[in-house]
């Protein structure tokens, strides 16, 4: 497996590269989810791309967050301009950057960023058919999940060492909506890492905070599952932090042996919360995957003195190469040097003199081009082919040997030849509207009444675990859709497709997609498709791609400013929730399970009704706010916001932006509660209680 560390600054790529990274990922620009590293200027990237590539270590960059219409360009200058100074790939997650990356740059390679979301075979299949030559699975991934998606036709990036979000990534809205700082952004301001209570007052837990993962006992099972590539988190640490990881995994990795005890100790002390935990990877959640740093933790001085001081002397030479020096009477001595992967240089100086006193010997003339200090290269067995009674300087070697390995030098950081093709237009299709139809999603069959029906809704999404257990869906004049799990695995799918037959004979028309994983699914049901909130709509270009993957509509990101909606180029139907709790988190654990118990089992398409995280359940931070907590499907949770999202009383404001349809999103409202908010959503009345205005007017950072 490829050894890929991280490079949050230009010191932290000299600790990788010294200590034995195969691989960087940094951040170049503005758009890249660790905004808050030191990254990289334009001619330290350049410096970094060189260095880099003559010692045969791969430089991704990461250009993996959501982009507006307006910063769509500068993305993709940017994406051009590493492509000419040869970056390997970049990594992405929004799909209108993607979109535009496949199409103007075809021979720039694409990673599937982790901010993607994908945690299935079928949504790694989907990106390696759209064009991605690597897919980063999601961190809850099982080594089950991981053998599943070898066969994708991608390569398979898997984390191995580092912190882990409480949420999926690329699905957690928390930062933004309560500090303006999006994570999708990369500016994350880990309030994950905050104290909270479940059903009480926080007082100084941590039920969101896991401790960091550590797979270094498992790096054989990772070899096993078909990955291309082990990944180490950690862009926002320090470079001693990224020199003691990298050496320890490059060492178990090249040994193909367990860490020692020394090993284990060193990085607990490097960084830990309370220890570390492999059990993702296991296929086990609980409390024991939690841990907290200390604000007054120690730092580990005398380990990171000694990683400083190994990266900080002089790079030792990892490229190994075959230099063969010809000295013959009357001809220019020539050197060639040959690095074994297809480049080979040759070089000429001086041609020798004949010998006055003392001719120069074979063995004189390979000791001198072994001396190659100061390069990335070493030779161990230099050849020389030398007449005898001949003459030829120590300088004049020196200059051959430092001629030949900067060509060598040369020949490896030669970019390969890319394409470049010239930005097509946006299509000409337009779908906006005149005033948005009303669309109504709830957490439960429970809160659709008919008088909620009577007020018109075009659509009306239930969960379609919610759908297994409704005998009949009444009539009315709109449609009704299924919204697929927004997390599950492999093994859930035969009877999530079952589920979705079974609600197309209740009447059921449509699904909503939030996923890429969710197209393989429901391909060929029949069903319309309508892109759900999950999916980071957030330029036209993003429009433009679900359009083509065969949806019918889209919601498009509630981090969007109202002025940012307008300007959408409308390609689809656009929608937009316009009213209730917005989610902040889909967690792989179950947060009520942790801390109070429950009687839910695992999986299948039921949520069961009976068991405590199905009742009235709230995490409470240190003001007090209350954040509604939900079941998901297969023992999951979902955070939603301590206020709902209210604009009744300013429809003019996102009426007029030509959204097709405005989401009424109900959760943890009463049938009745349902019915009151819409009719005040219709006669455009004050709000009731505490709410917020989100971030269509403020947006985020």
């Amino acid at each position: 497996m490829e050894l890929l560390s991280p490079a949050g600054s230009p010191e932290s790529l000299r600790a990788a590269v010294t200590c034995g990274a195969d691989a960087v990922y940094l951040g170049w620009g503005e758009f890249n989810a660790r905004r808050n590293a030191k990254n990289f200027t334009d001619e330290e990237f350049a410096q970094a791309l060189r260095f880099c590539r003559e010692r045969g270590v791969r430089v991704y960059l990461t250009l993996n967050t959501l982009l507006s219409d307006r910063e769509l360009p500068t993305a993709l200058e940017t994406a051009r301009r590493a492509s000419d100074l040869g970056a390997d790939a970049v990594l992405v997650q929004d799909w209108g950057l993607f979109t535009l990356l496949r199409r103007t740059l075809p021979d720039l390679p694409l990673h599937a960023s982790t901010q993607m979301s994908i945690f299935t075979s079928g949504g790694a299949r989907e990106a390696a058919a759209m064009g991605c030559r690597r897919i980063v699975l999601a961190r809850e991934c099982s080594r089950e999940d991981a053998a599943a998606a070898r066969d994708c036709g991608a390569e398979i990036e898997l984390f191995g060492h580092g912190a882990l979000c409480m949420c999926y990534s690329g699905q957690c809205a928390m930062s933004a909506l309560i500090g303006g700082r999006s994570g999708n952004r990369g500016k994350c301001a880990q309030p994950c890492r905050l104290p909270y209570g479940i059903d009480g007052p926080a007082k100084g837990g941590h039920p969101l905070s896991l401790k960091d993962a550590c797979l270094a006992c498992s790096l054989r099972q990772m070899e096993e599952t078909g990955a291309a590539c082990l990944k180490l988190e950690g862009r926002m640490k320090r470079p001693e932090y990224v020199a003691v990881v990298t050496s320890i995994y490059a060492r178990l990795l090249r040994e193909r042996r367990l860490p020692t005890g020394e090993e284990t100790a060193a990085l607990e002390q490097a960084f830990s919360r309370q220890g570390f935990t492999d059990w993702y990877w296991r296929g086990k959640k609980g409390p024991g995957m939690f841990g907290s740093r200390p604000e007054d933790a120690p730092e580990p001085k005398a380990l990171f003195a000694a990683a400083r001081a190994a990266y900080e002397t002089d790079c030792p030479p990892t490229v190994p190469v075959r230099l063969s020096l010809s000295v013959r009477q009357g001809r220019p001595a020539e050197l060639t040097a040959d690095d074994g992967c297809g480049r080979s240089v040759t070089v000429s100086g001086p041609a020798p003199e004949p010998a006055r006193t003392r001719a120069v010997t074979g063995e004189e003339l390979a000791a001198r081009l072994s001396k190659t200090g100061g390069t990335p290269y070493f030779c161990p067995h230099p050849e020389v082919t030398a007449e005898e009674g001949l003459s030829l300087s120590a300088a004049a070697v020196n200059a051959l040997r430092r001629e030949a390995l900067s060509a060598l030098s040369d020949a490896r950081c030669a970019v390969p030849p890319r394409r470049e093709n010239p930005v097509p237009p946006l299509p000409e299709a337009d779908c906006s509207a005149a005033a948005p139809e009303w669309t109504v999603s709830a957490a439960s069959f429970f809160q659709i009444t008919p008088e909620l029906l009577a007020l018109g809704p075009a659509r009306v999404f239930l969960p379609l675990s919610a759908l297994a257990s409704v005998p009949a869906l009444p009539q009315f004049g709109g449609t009704w859709c299924a919204v697929l799990p927004r997390v599950w695995r492999d093994g859930d799918e035969p009877a999530l497709r079952r589920a979705l037959e079974r609600a197309q004979t209740l009447g059921v028309r449509a699904a909503a997609v939030g996923n890429l994983g969710h197209l393989p699914l429901v391909r060929g049901t029949g069903l319309a498709l309508y892109g759900d909130f999950g999916l980071n709509v957030f330029n036209s270009r993003s429009l433009e791609f679900l359009a083509e993957a065969g949806l019918s509509s889209a919601c498009v990101s509630f981090e969007l400013r109202f002025a940012q909606i307008r300007d959408l180029a409308k390609l689809l139907p656009a929608e937009a929730i316009v009213y209730g709790r917005l989610p902040l988190m889909i967690t792989e654990n179950c947060l009520i399970q942790n801390a109070l118990g429950c009687a839910c089992g695992a999986g299948g398409p039921e949520i069961p009704a009976a068991g405590r995280c199905a009742g009235s359940h709230y995490l409470c931070d240190r003001t007090g706010a209350r954040f509604p907590l939900l079941p998901a499907y297969g023992h999951r949770t979902e955070i939603e916001n301590s206020l709902p999202l209210y604009l009744g009383d300013r429809r003019r404001s996102w009426s007029s932006l030509g959204l097709a349809f405005a989401r009424l999103r109900f959760t943890s409202e009463s049938p009745e509660e349902c019915v009151r908010v819409f009719r005040a959503y219709r006669d455009e009345t004050a709000p009731r209680g505490p709410f917020t205005r989100g971030l269509y007017q403020r947006g985020v950072e």
